[in-house]
């Protein structure tokens, strides 16, 4: 009896070996099926490294700066004053603007008010020159008939003469009040529109002396410091865009036969670790990375170009 029922255990543990084989068979069958057909054609790079576009933050006007609001690493909006420059002197030069062109206002318009002024004057003196020439010729006839004398014709064509000359001179005086003003609205005068022009300018440089993220993102080669004076074009700092990021990965060219732009990429990161996978799409194929572009001999450029390429992800 106990030998019947040690041949039952010996026959279950072949039973249950052979099931545990065909299990395991089957599963790593599975597995070298998906290797051949997914995995293999799969590569992957450990040399690869995340980049962006980096926007530079530079004075546009010179100035000593007084606040510096952020610091490397920090996250800002667009709009956000990274940088504030001392204001007292682009203060004053708006001001100084302003009323300079008030004051050019204030002339060119006594030019139209000039011009009313003039034409009222040669209609006046239009008048005196008509009055002096009837005068005139009513006198002719009656120094030749003896009723005035010589002296009075004489003294009568002085005044004829004389308004004439103020006639004219009122004349060019309205004609040259004329030029100035040549038919064109006040806002649209040379010199109110050069003083114009100087206020939005000296607006536009107090403007600029708070110096503000242009995109949205992290501050990076942040270098100014309170106290400094800076120069026009003078970099301070730099914004990296939060969503214009890509990764660069560095292939051997035999690895890149069957890459091709719009394929999927899975990307781990050594911050996050294998728990956390991005996933991305091949963006392009650059034609080579280190010395492929440098200034280097003929000899030597035949052996680097082929070396390296890389693909970058998005």
């Amino acid at each position: 009896m106990e030998q019947i029922n040690s041949n039952k255990k010996h026959s279950n543990r072949r039973k249950y070996f052979s099931l545990l084989a065909v299990v395991l068979f089957i599963a790593f069958s599975g597995a070298y099926a998906y290797w051949s057909m997914e995995l293999e054609d799969m590569i992957s790079t450990d040399d690869a490294y995340v980049t962006g576009n980096a926007d530079p933050i530079s004075a546009q006007v010179s100035g000593s700066v007084t606040v510096v609001n952020h610091k490397d690493t920090n996250y800002v909006r667009q709009g956000d004053i990274l940088v504030s420059l001392d204001k007292t002197d682009a203060t004053i030069a708006l001001n100084k603007a302003k009323n300079n062109l008030a004051n050019i206002v204030r002339q060119t318009n006594k030019l139209y008010l000039q011009d009313k002024q003039y034409s009222a004057e040669v209609a006046s003196a239009r008048i005196q020159y008509q009055q002096s020439l009837e005068d005139y010729n009513r006198r002719v006839p009656l120094a030749k008939q003896g009723v005035i004398s010589k002296e009075t014709l004489e003294h009568t064509k002085d005044t004829l003469i004389s308004s004439k000359a103020a006639l004219n001179a009122a004349i060019q005086a309205y004609k040259a009040n004329k030029a100035l003003v040549m038919n064109t609205p006040l806002n649209r005068q040379p010199q109110v529109v050069e003083a114009a022009d100087a206020t939005k300018e000296a607006w536009l440089a107090l403007k600029r002396t708070d110096i503000k993220s242009p995109v949205t993102g992290y501050i990076a080669q942040r270098s100014v410091q309170v106290g400094e004076t800076v120069s026009p074009g003078q970099s301070l700092m730099a914004v990296v865009p939060a969503r214009q990021m890509w990764v660069n990965a560095n292939f051997k060219e035999t690895q890149l036969t069957d890459v091709r732009i719009g394929q999927s990429v899975n990307i781990i990161s050594d911050l996050y670790g294998e728990n956390v996978v991005f996933h991305g799409r091949v963006t392009g194929i650059n034609m080579g990375t280190g010395n492929a572009f440098s200034l280097i001999t003929c000899t030597k450029c035949d052996r680097e170009l082929d070396q390296n390429r890389s693909a970058c992800t998005g």
